[in-house]
């Protein structure tokens, strides 16, 4: 804390609304919020991004903003009519707690289940009350967000590398995402790389910023990368443009993907993904020639039916061309050998085996299981000694399974849920379904933690108000994916005599878990000194690093391969999985149609012509988040679709025009933008859409059934990637008409 005056204070946060995680000063005077901006000081490079970043500069709208929940609710009326009664803590903790010993008692420990979101909480903490509980069933957005990324990095190489742009890169691939949105620090880095000479490839179905700035832009049918990345490893081969020492020494596999690469030769891969085949090969030239190279991939990937295959190619690629744990390509880091890392904080081995293997989805969706799970990390942990990432966002229950539990009762009945940091009616894959289960009266506990009231916090049976970073304090170490390592302080109090009472999801978790008779696990009564636990190793407390400079990160090194290998079972990279073949799926990369394309499905095609993506990121909001803030509305007031302007035409629509965006699965609305820069048979809908100005209770539930795409989309565990169990977001068939 530095004072600048006799009242106004200034103190250093770490900023969660997104995944940044910008270093910031927080002025507060009197308890109050006065503005939050950059801290110029702050070790790790976020800014311009910081500067210019809409958010901080509305923070105190959104500290202060009149529907935030204030106290503990309970439910008084029937679900969803919006009848609340204010209750106390103790009372909230007490009533909760009892339920969950009843229903423990009566159905099993696995009856319980949570949903998580955004990293914005404190992940390592949550999992530790589920394990001491006995509940193998969290889910939420994982499997479809970063998730798949880390879990088949982990397959392939042994560690989650990180994706880097350096002075050194020279060729940079873009995958299903567009970073000038998502990751706009990581674009600046990339428009430097650009300037030094640095190659840019992009992979997307849209003319996106970057795709307008490509050396190449491959415009590919949704939902087929995985065949353009098979495509491409066809080309080095053949071409002998592969790293043949890297190749014989670190790779496991090669003779069998060479043979099943013969079966992707250009000609063909182009007739599966309508990019020229001139491109397919141009982009495997420029790729393998143009080292060191890197790829950075997103969610528009993730959200495949062909996910871990397409992410499986994705890694054989870098390591075909010797571009992994070298700068300026595939950095593998490590976590930070000196800090308590998440997976430790977890006490994943107090879950009984026999809870795990009850996990949801757990045999259909091995990888993703804890069985999966403990295989992949066993191995990671043997070279790095410690392992990244959590099993929290690694081990997912799956979230289409867990909902038809909830209303089925099979494979066994699932009748408590707690959702934190989550806004399922809104972010989870076919709504009405959602809503049946939250409605339900086999669900006999709905808990919901979060800031504002969303429409499935008005499903629930108790609402609890949760501390946003400005009034807790933040330490993350990003799941432990690398070894940096960030704080914050808290800016604000959590309580407020008469105006409010937050508390944080660490003590939220805390105090049922004592009630529950995990008191010995609990020994920490604040955060804050639970993180002193964590950073004890380092020889700091928290209110110590943060004087310290809040930040830290170990000096990077190379091809730390040659010392300690590769953290999978060949201790080499498996481009032949020893770990898949073990779970029983096909050690190797291929391409599946998915099941609803005009090529899978030409009879429903006839009459739903069109291929709908959805999930690309709006820039002034994060997923389902900030559309009540009116300063951040006014910026995008509606839901946009982008459709051709020769399609627009035969339909009748100009832009501007609200639009039906029809499925079997049903229609919603948002307002049509005509944009030459995607396919004539392809519109992209954004995601995330309610209306917080709308009424809340029903049949409104703030506008969720209006434009929320995830209405018309489908979750059928059949059409979900067979490896993960991801739900596809992106090759949906649609018609779309004027409303």
């Amino acid at each position: 804390m530095i004072t600048l005056d006799e009242k106004l204070e200034v103190k250093k946060g770490l900023c969660m609304w997104c995944k940044g995680e910008c270093g910031v000063l927080v002025y507060v005077k009197e308890n109050r919020l006065v503005k939050v901006e950059e801290d110029p000081k702050f070790p790790r490079k976020t800014f311009p991004p910081t500067r210019t970043c809409v958010r901080l500069k509305v923070a105190r709208e959104y500290v202060y903003h009149p529907n935030r929940i204030r106290y503990p609710l309970k439910r008084v009326g029937k679900r969803g009519e919006g009848k609340w009664e204010k209750i106390s803590w103790k009372q909230a903790f007490d009533e909760i707690a009892e339920k969950l010993r009843e229903i423990r008692e009566k159905y099993g420990s696995e009856a319980l289940a949570t949903t998580i979101g955004t990293y914005r909480t404190c992940l390592e903490y949550w999992a530790r009350f589920l394990n001491l509980y006995g509940t193998p069933n969290n889910a939420g957005q994982s499997q479809i967000c970063f998730g798949p990324r880390s879990v088949v990095a982990n397959v392939v190489c042994g560690m989650f590398p990180h994706y880097s742009v350096s002075p050194k890169t020279r060729c940079i691939v873009l995958l299903g995402i567009e970073p000038s949105v998502a990751r706009p620090i990581t674009y600046n880095l990339i428009r430097e790389a650009r300037n030094r000479g640095a190659k840019l490839i992009v992979v997307d179905p849209r003319r996106t910023l970057s795709a307008s700035q490509a050396d190449l832009w491959l415009q590919i049918r949704p939902g087929t990368d995985c065949a353009l990345l098979l495509g491409m490893i066809n080309v080095i081969i053949e071409e002998k443009l592969y790293d043949k020492e890297f190749v014989e020494k670190w790779c496991y596999g090669f003779e069998k993907l060479k043979q099943r690469v013969k079966e992707y030769p250009p000609k063909k891969v182009s007739e599966i993904t309508q990019v020229p085949e001139e491109k397919i090969i141009a982009a495997a030239r420029m790729y393998a020639t143009n080292k060191p190279g890197s790829f950075l991939e997103g969610m528009g990937v993730e959200q495949q039916a062909n996910n871990a295959q397409t992410l499986h190619a994705r890694w054989i690629l870098a390591a075909l061309t010797g571009n992994i744990d070298v700068e300026g390509g595939e950095v593998l880091v490590g976590p930070n050998p000196k800090i308590v890392t998440h997976r430790e904080i977890e006490l994943a081995e107090k879950l009984p085996p026999e809870k795990k293997k009850k996990q949801l989805g757990a045999e259909k969706f091995r990888l993703f299981s804890w069985f999966g799970s403990e295989l992949v990390v066993e191995n990671v942990k043997r070279v790095w000694g410690k392992a990244g990432g959590t099993f929290m966002e690694e081990c997912k229950a799956h979230a289409p399974t867990l909902y038809r539990a909830i209303l089925t009762g099979k494979p066994y009945p699932v009748k408590a849920l707690i959702t934190m940091a989550s806004n399922p009616m809104v972010t989870q894959a076919n709504t009405k379904l959602v809503y049946e289960a939250l409605k339900s009266p086999n669900l006999e506990l709905y808990v919901v933690v979060d800031f504002f009231m969303t429409p499935s916090a008005m499903l629930a049976d108790y609402v609890l108000p949760a501390a946003c970073w400005l009034e807790r304090p933040v330490l993350s170490t990003f799941m432990d994916y690398g070894n940096a390592i960030a704080a914050g302080e808290a800016a604000l109090p959590q309580k407020i005599e008469g105006e409010y009472e937050y508390k944080t999801d660490y003590e939220i978790w805390r105090e049922l878990g004592i009630r529950l008779g995990q008191e010995e696990y609990w020994p920490w009564k604040t955060l804050e000194e639970a993180y002193d636990f964590r950073l004890k190793p380092l020889g700091y407390t928290f209110k110590e690093f943060i004087k310290k400079g809040r930040f830290m990160s170990l000096p990077t090194q190379y091809k730390k391969y040659e010392k300690i290998g590769f953290g999978t079972p060949t201790g080499k990279v498996e481009l032949y999985s020893t770990i898949l073949e073990k779970l029983g799926y096909d050690p190797l990369p291929y391409f599946e149609e998915p099941k609803e394309t005009p090529v899978s499905n030409p009879e429903l095609a006839r009459e739903y012509p069109f291929v709908l993506i959805t999930g690309g990121k709006i820039r002034e909001f994060y997923h389902s988040e900030w559309r009540q803030i009116k300063t951040i509305r006014r910026l995008h007031p509606d839901p946009i679709v982008q459709i051709h302007p020769r399609t627009a035409e035969k339909l009748g629509i100009k832009d501007g025009d609200w639009v039906w965006i029809e499925t079997v699965r049903g229609r919603v609305r948002q307002k049509a933008k005509l944009f030459n820069g995607i396919d004539e048979k392809v519109v992209h809908a954004e995601h995330g859409w309610w209306f917080p100005e709308m009424p809340g209770e029903e049949p409104w539930l703030y506008g969720v059934w209006m434009s929320n795409i995830n209405v018309v989309i489908n979750d059928d565990p059949e059409y979900c990637n067979p490896v993960l169990g991801s739900w596809p977001l992106r090759t949906a068939l649609c018609k779309i008409y004027k409303a």
